[in-house]
């Protein structure tokens, strides 16, 4: 009786199986490796940084295999070669993620469309937690107030997908929170769950401060791109002096509405620490299914009446003559600064003479006691509080 060969293909799928079979038993994990591709060009460090920190990805994650986009270098991972240059790295990279060779991405210098904005993880340094930042490069929305209310539904859809089930939430204390605090406030109010954090202040609330950001008060801290950007930076590359990010999880991955790649951005001056960490974040995203997730909790935003939260745009009072003075010793807080003159001239209208202030915790407005309770109800009748 003849004997049958085995085919070249099969002989392969038999090698893979008893490498996975010695993997599960040696790691005692189990399940489908997680491919993230890496490109390679553009980085301050130059690519043998960045293939280092594909290897040690690697090496610490199993479950992972990464893959080299970019031009032929020494290295026992996979590759995809290309030019030199970022531009074709990004083609091929954005190539391979719609035909699902890899499931995720990491990369620097991508531009998103807009309406896209990546999530970061930083380690911070009061307590050694993690903590997200929502968001640090793209833009949710051209207008800031809407973009931070889209950007606290992409923190919450991150840290959902990597592992963290129920993330509390807050607001850092930049121009525009108050107004977000309420458009969040009214999708809770018809339904929608936001577990808001309370500062460690002895003041409280969902507005988070500086102390908030280094103890990492919340799981994810809402603030504008911008801000979320330079913090990135701060976090990562406070130990080093500022020319190598060695610590967090770089930039995160891009999240909006319909937007089904996983792309984790790091920074041209990360490091091989951050550039592995943001892989592994990558493969987690990936294996959390985070475009999935992020579609559901849009759903579920819009159910409960997210695209009627837009701030409207208040009419300036035009020629309001100022109440007689009076002293003024009562502070009203929870008005934006950028609505500040506006709720002012808005009690000016019902003859109560206000000032503007700046507290310890923000902006404020200063009326008289037996003033208070009405300049109050004012307020909140007007959208200010």
């Amino acid at each position: 009786m003849s004997k049958l060969s085995p085919t070249p293909h099969l002989k392969r799928l038999l090698a893979e199986g008893f490498l996975e079979a010695a993997r599960v038993l040696e790691t005692g994990e189990g399940g489908e490796r997680i491919r993230v591709g890496l490109t390679t060009p553009g980085s301050e460090h130059g690519i043998a940084e960045v293939v280092r920190g594909g290897e040690l990805a690697q090496k610490e994650n199993p479950r992972l295999e990464v893959v080299l986009i970019g031009p032929p270098v020494v290295s026992d991972l996979s590759q995809v070669h290309t030019d030199s240059g970022e531009a074709d790295a990004h083609r091929k990279m954005e190539e391979l993620l719609d035909v699902g060779e890899i499931a995720a991405a990491v990369t620097m210098h991508y531009n998103f469309p807009v309406g896209v904005a990546t999530v970061g993880k930083v380690i911070t340094p009061a307590q050694g937690r993690e903590m997200y930042l929502a968001t640090t490069t793209g833009t949710a929305a051209t207008d800031r107030v809407q973009a931070m209310i889209y950007n606290a539904l992409y923190g919450i859809a991150v840290a959902q997908s990597t592992g963290v089930p129920e993330p509390t939430l807050g607001i850092l204390n930049v121009d525009g929170s108050r107004q977000v605090e309420r458009a969040l406030g009214q999708l809770r109010e018809r339904g929608f769950k936001i577990n808001l954090a309370e500062s460690l202040r002895a003041d409280g609330g969902c507005i988070m401060r500086g102390n908030d950001l280094l103890a990492a008060t919340p799981d994810v801290m809402v603030c504008d791109t911008l801000t979320g950007n330079l913090l990135m930076k701060v976090f990562s590359a406070y130990t080093t002096g500022g020319n190598y990010e060695a610590s967090g999880y770089g930039y995160g991955p891009g999240v909006g509405p319909g937007y089904n790649r996983i792309i984790n951005i790091v920074s041209r001056a990360s490091g091989a620490p951050v550039i592995a960490a943001s892989i592994a974040y990558a493969g987690a995203a990936a294996r959390g299914k985070l475009p999935r997730v992020a579609a559901t909790l849009w759903e579920a935003a819009e159910r409960a009446g997210l695209n009627s939260l837009a701030v409207p745009a208040k009419t300036t009072p035009q020629a309001v003559a100022i109440p007689p003075r009076k002293p003024v010793d009562q502070e009203i807080s929870g008005i934006d600064v950028l609505e500040l003159e506006n709720a002012a001239k808005t009690l000016w209208q019902e003859d109560i003479y206000a000032e503007t202030g700046m507290g310890c915790s923000g902006p404020v407005i200063l009326v008289a006691a037996e003033d208070l309770e009405r300049s109050q109800e004012i307020l909140h009748k007007a959208g200010y509080l």
